[in-house]
């Protein structure tokens, strides 16, 4: 172990952060791909779990060098923005701040000079390579908001029973919050998928790939009237509420992704009442997509 740079430190909280960092960098750096929830259906223990609030941010991720969406694109942070932040990687949502989607989605596709950088700050939900379980990951990446004001870390807690979890999910919902997660405590990080990590909302999301653009009709004329999507479970549907007239005069492009909101399942798979929420910027356009003029009601692939 190398020794330790007292002069450079100022306290002892310092010096223990320090010697977690040292810690962290025997781990590898390499990035794994992202942990993706499921939605919670009350089906197990919550006492299992470790819950947080559900920010409505932009999920990013930081490689030990740079901010990266989910998808793998570089975000555009600058260099004031991400000093400080650990040589490790780290998972976290941009956020400012409850209604402020499209505000840090639109900061999160700009130029790292856009001045509304400040109000931003990336919150800490989980740093993937650090040894153990999630618990055990929590209890030393908490330690992390102490580094710059730009890295804060969500809390998580312990909750009782599945009626407190409705409880604090009611008063998420009240402050204008979006929902709560469910990472499970003795549960290792695991890439894509997973039955460790779930989230719970008012309505159920999803997201799509956008296949095709179908003619409006009626005084939807001229206008885009629906959109055929694939959603991540492979199941082909269309997608024609919740647009409002200016995203029908412009929809979205073939190959984009986009989230949607549903009220469950059919029989066969599709999601019952699908209603359209925002456009996904952090997903690239699909190899080879284009952006056709409204079709009409045929089948056209990207």
């Amino acid at each position: 172990m190398p020794p330790i740079p007292f002069r450079a430190f100022h306290g002892i909280k310092f010096v223990l952060l320090w010697l977690c960092f040292w810690a962290a960098s025997a781990v590898s750096a390499t990035m794994p791909s992202p942990e993706l929830a499921k939605s919670w259906a009350a089906q197990e223990n919550v006492r299992s779990f470790l819950v947080s609030e559900k920010l409505d941010g932009v999920r990013a991720r930081w490689d030990g060098k740079q901010l990266l969406s989910r998808s793998g694109l570089r975000i555009d942070a600058p260099d004031w923005f991400v000093k400080g932040f650990p040589a490790l990687p780290l998972e976290g949502e941009l956020w400012a701040g409850y209604g402020s989607f499209d505000k840090v989605s639109a900061v999160a596709r700009s130029s790292g000079n856009n001045p509304l950088w400040r109000e931003v700050k990336l919150y800490l939900f989980d740093a993937p390579t650090l040894k153990g379980d999630f618990a055990s990951r929590y209890q030393q990446f908490a330690r992390y908001d102490a580094l710059t004001p730009y890295l804060q870390v969500i809390p998580q807690r312990d909750v009782a029973d599945n009626e407190a979890l409705q409880t604090w999910l009611s008063q998420i919902l009240s402050q204008g919050g979006e929902g709560l997660m469910l990472h499970r405590r003795d549960a290792l990080y695991s890439s894509g998928r997973s039955n460790n990590l779930f989230k719970l909302k008012a309505v159920v999301d999803d997201d799509a790939r956008v296949l095709a653009i179908f003619r409006g009709k009626g005084k939807y004329q001229g206008m885009m009237g629906s959109l055929l999507v694939e959603n991540t479970a492979g199941v082909q549907f269309r997608i024609g509420t919740g647009f409002s007239d200016a995203q029908r005069a412009n929809p979205p492009k073939v190959g984009s992704w986009i989230t949607f909101a549903y009220s469950g399942l059919t029989s066969k798979g599709k999601p019952r009442f699908a209603r359209f929420l925002r456009v996904r910027s952090d997903y690239p356009l699909t190899h080879g997509a284009r952006h056709p003029a409204i079709i009409p009601d045929t089948l056209s692939r990207p």
